[in-house]
């Protein structure tokens, strides 16, 4: 199955996402690179916003953010309703994200994963649907103004 895949990182993550870029381009993925294109400091709320709106404004089915440590990125991510952001460094992770968390977004950290490990968080993440039924009264809260 091929998807629409937002990307967006920091100047610190700017060499990965170019080689994912590529590599999800390769498989047959509709991707939209958001930047940035250099490794000039940038901050990376401003890209973490823009790949939330394309993700939670229908543009993009999924998106992968990137930054040093994804951490920040991860949190800009998480800001926008819509969006279900999930901090990953292994593919168990990322496959439990989807299939528990019905996340949306995949944020890893450059300093932290190579590109074969993020390859495979991507693939794991991609290929898990959403596990649904005694999953969903817990997304379901994720979305609700208050959780109290």
């Amino acid at each position: 199955m091929t998807y629409r895949i937002a990307l967006a990182s920091d100047h610190a993550a700017v060499a990965l996402k170019a080689s994912l870029v590529a590599w999800l381009r390769d498989a047959g993925h509709a991707v939209l690179d958001l930047g940035p294109e250099g490794e000039a400091s940038v901050d990376y709320p401003d890209y973490g916003y823009a790949l939330a709106h394309r993700v939670s404004g229908g543009e993009a089915d999924f998106g992968i953010a990137l930054c040093g440590s994804g951490i920040g990125i991860s949190i800009a991510v998480n800001r926008h309703a819509g969006c279900r952001c999930a901090l990953v460094n292994e593919p168990l992770s990322a496959r439990l994200a989807r299939e528990h968390n019905d996340a949306n977004v995949l944020a890893m950290g450059a300093r932290l994963v190579g590109i074969e490990m993020a390859k495979a968080c991507i693939e794991a993440f991609l290929a898990t649907p959403f596990g649904g039924e005694r999953h969903q009264r817990r997304i379901d809260k994720l979305s609700s103004p208050t959780l109290g």
